[in-house]
Formats: C-alpha cells, sequence, structure tokens
C-alpha cells in the first residue's frame, strides 16, 4: 500500500507534467460558489477522476475539475469543489489537493464556504471573513507520521488567517460597494445540520457561523507554509429561537446569488498580490 506522501508525490507529478506555469495562488471554492472562478482566465483544467489518488465529490455543484489559468496577470489553481469528511473521506483524502498545491509552489490559498450564520447582526447573502476558526469536527488531518519537509509536527495556529489578506478583501469590497462582516467560523463533521441546543453552545463559545468544510484545508495550508484567506458566504441563518429548516437547494440558491460579489473581492485581492513571491 503506498504511503500518504507517495500518493501526494505522484499526483504532483502528473499535475505538474500537464502545466506551463508554477501557479502561485490557489482558490478553494465551496457549495454553489463556483461562479467566483470566473474571474480565471481558463488555460487548461484536469478533472479529478483523472488526477492519481484524488477523490471525486458527491455533492451538488462541486464540478470536479482543477482549473490552471490566470486572474489579474498571476498564474493561480482552482479546486472547482471539494471534498468533505461526511461524504466519508478521510482526513488525508481531503487535505491532499492542498498538499499538491503546496508542492506546485503555491503560497497564497483563498478558501470559500457556504455557511449558516449565528451571528444575530448577520443576514443571509452577507460576505464574511473568516477572522479565527474553532475546529469540532472531532479530527485533524496532521494526526499520524510527520513529513518533516512539508512542515513543523506542531505547527503554530495563532494567526490562520492572514491580516494582510483580510485587510485588502476589506479594500477590495469598499472598491465594489460590497458589505463584509468578519468572524469566528466553527467547522462540525456533518452531514446533518444544527440543532437549536447546539447552535446556543456555538454561540456561547464565540462562533459566528458554522459550515461543514474549510477546517481541514486550512490546518494543512498552516502547516504548509501557506498565507491563508478565508470566506463564509452565509447562505441560512441559525436562530435558536427561530429556528428554520435549511433545504439545501436554498442554501445553493443563497451561495450562487452571492458568487459574483465574492469574485469581485477575491480579484481585487489577488490584483494587489505579487506576481512573484520568495
Amino acid at each position: 500500500m503506498k504511503s500518504y506522501k507517495n500518493k501526494v508525490l505522484e499526483a504532483t507529478e502528473f499535475v505538474r507534467d500537464k502545466i506551463a506555469d508554477r501557479p502561485l495562488i490557489g482558490l478553494l471554492i465551496g457549495t454553489g460558489l463556483g461562479h467566483t472562478a470566473d474571474g480565471v482566465n481558463e488555460v487548461m483544467s484536469l478533472n479529478y477522476k483523472d488526477i492519481p489518488h484524488f477523490r471525486v465529490s458527491t455533492v451538488p455543484t462541486h464540478h470536479g475539475r482543477l482549473l490552471f489559468g490566470d486572474m489579474a496577470g498571476k498564474a493561480v489553481v482552482a479546486m472547482l469543489g471539494r471534498f468533505h469528511y461526511y461524504e466519508g473521506y478521510s482526513m488525508q483524502e481531503i487535505t491532499l489537493p492542498v498538499r499538491v498545491m503546496q508542492l506546485l509552489g503555491v503560497k497564497t490559498l483563498i478558501l470559500s464556504n457556504a455557511a449558516g450564520g449565528i451571528n444575530p447582526v448577520f443576514d443571509v447573502g452577507d460576505i464574511m471573513v473568516i477572522t479565527d476558526h474553532i475546529n469540532l469536527t472531532g479530527n485533524n488531518p496532521l494526526v499520524g507520521p510527520n513529513v518533516d519537509e512539508w512542515g513543523p509536527r506542531f505547527p503554530d495556529m495563532s494567526q490562520v488567517y492572514d491580516r494582510r489578506l483580510i485587510a485588502l478583501a476589506e479594500e477590495a469590497a469598499l472598491q465594489n460597494c460590497v458589505r463584509v462582516q468578519k468572524g469566528v467560523y466553527v467547522g462540525l463533521s456533518g452531514p446533518s445540520l444544527e440543532t437549536g441546543a447546539e447552535i446556543r453552545f456555538l454561540k456561547t463559545i464565540g462562533a459566528d457561523a458554522v459550515g461543514l468544510s474549510t477546517i481541514p484545508e486550512v490546518i494543512a495550508a498552516v502547516h504548509g507554509g501557506m498565507a491563508i484567506l478565508g470566506f463564509s458566504v452565509i447562505t441560512n441563518m441559525n436562530l435558536p429561537d427561530d429556528l428554520k429548516p435549511s433545504p439545501m437547494e436554498e442554501i445553493i440558491a443563497a451561495a450562487e446569488r452571492t458568487a459574483p460579489l465574492l469574485q469581485a473581492i477575491i480579484r481585487g485581492v489577488v490584483e494587489k498580490l505579487p506576481a512573484q513571491m520568495d
């Protein structure tokens, strides 16, 4: 049986042989937010099913393609769809694409997700810039042998979300007349959504939004030394005293309506990033 490290190396070699430019910026697109990649001038794409050791997402709107191109003159790679713990994938399977990005040379990772709002001042359609997170998935992608050349055994998590990138996102939002919120994202394993009692608990511990993704990839990216910018699109409000069902169709529709606004912010951030990084 091949080791995780060898699987990552094989996937990276396969992808590297297909591309001309090494990407410096990675985009990881969340549920219903595929249009945030519209700003990428596509050069080529690969289906996940064709890349060694990549899994295939089973969630609607996760298209399963790795797209290479440029945005604002910068070489980027975009994951159109991610893998989730609740799909039955291991933490290492979920984060394998991030490791491939790391070995391809990605220095900045921009992630997005669809999330339920817990902060009562939020509203459906708001974009929340993630300032910190709480990992309640019950797992961690770094459990197991450490690959020392990828990162340290005990990575520091005190400043996960890059303050400079957050400032650039706020500036881009202002320039595009888009209101943004800031807050703490809590990640659960899913796939069941939250009960009223769980939402009260999450609010008590400081969460502003809740979702079922993102944290595994962020932890792997921190371990790999990437600068990270995260966005949650608030697709439904989780108010425990006025809790209503949140059909997946409505969540996806809310994300799709907000995607063009998020795309404008991401492009504004990418425009300010250097074309080359040490």
